[in-house]
């Protein structure tokens, strides 16, 4: 009877589990979502949503939320096949997830550099381009920043190599041809720095979230291997 309650409690522990990655593969798809109307928004980094990065984020969102169904059905109709299956399944997930937690690892700066060699091509298509006129605007307004590493760099891009003056989103307070003034009160940093530091900060979060998401997944991958011993061991779960 001992035994066949601890079977009991790992079969309910596993239903369980299976509906916080349920959640999370809705959360995933929510996130893919949003980012891709972040990029798309953003016209200074489209080169990004074209690399693909938020429908990976969306299609491993639709993977984790059929796995985490599947789990759950195995688990409540005690299914040796689909909770194997379903146990098979969330390890491949977690392998993924930790080689694309050291993938990112590896490669933070080659983004960094991506970012920064965009930020630059958008402001050569400042003068030339409305939607990149706009996205240059919204990063500079909302960080409070101005150029890709410094203000000064505006002075080599048209029409501020004639006019040496700014974008009004270079000004401290922003108003229309704040930019033109004769000494005009200009945000000095540059916006990768900052972008850079918003990243970061976001990182810890995410990787947070990350690491509690892996943490559930080997306690799901766990739970559904004592639930598939005690399926084949014939014992009586209910």
């Amino acid at each position: 009877m001992a035994v066949e309650g601890g079977m009991k409690c790992v079969k309910f522990l596993v239903f369980f589990f299976n509906f916080l990655f349920w959640i999370c593969g809705i959360a995933l798809i929510a996130l893919g979502v949003f980012v891709q109307v972040q990029l798309n928004d953003s016209i200074i980094i489209k080169n990004a949503s074209s690399s693909g990065a938020p429908i990976v984020i969306i299609i491993v969102g639709v993977v984790i939320f059929f796995v985490a169904f599947f789990g759950c059905c195995g688990a409540w109709k005690e299914n040796y096949c689909m909770v194997t299956t379903f146990a098979i399944l969330l390890t491949l997930i977690f392998l993924v997830e930790i080689a694309a937690a050291i993938a990112g690892y590896v490669f933070k700066d080659k983004v960094n550099d991506f970012l920064r060699t965009s930020f630059k091509d958008g402001m050569s298509k400042y003068n030339t381009s409305a939607e990149v006129k706009k996205a240059l605007d919204d990063i500079q307004h909302n960080f409070k920043c101005c150029g890709a590493n410094n203000s000064e760099e505006w002075s080599t891009y048209p029409p501020f190599n004639v006019s040496h003056g700014f974008p009004d989103s270079c000004c401290v307070n922003m108003t229309k041809d704040c930019g033109k003034a004769s000494s005009p009160q200009i945000n000095k940093e540059g916006c990768m720095e900052k972008v850079n530091a918003w990243i970061k900060k976001n990182v810890v979060i995410i990787a947070g979230v990350a690491l509690g998401i892996a943490f559930f997944e080997l306690l799901g991958i766990i739970f559904s291997c004592c639930l598939m011993k005690g399926i084949r061991s014939g014992y009586e779960v209910m």
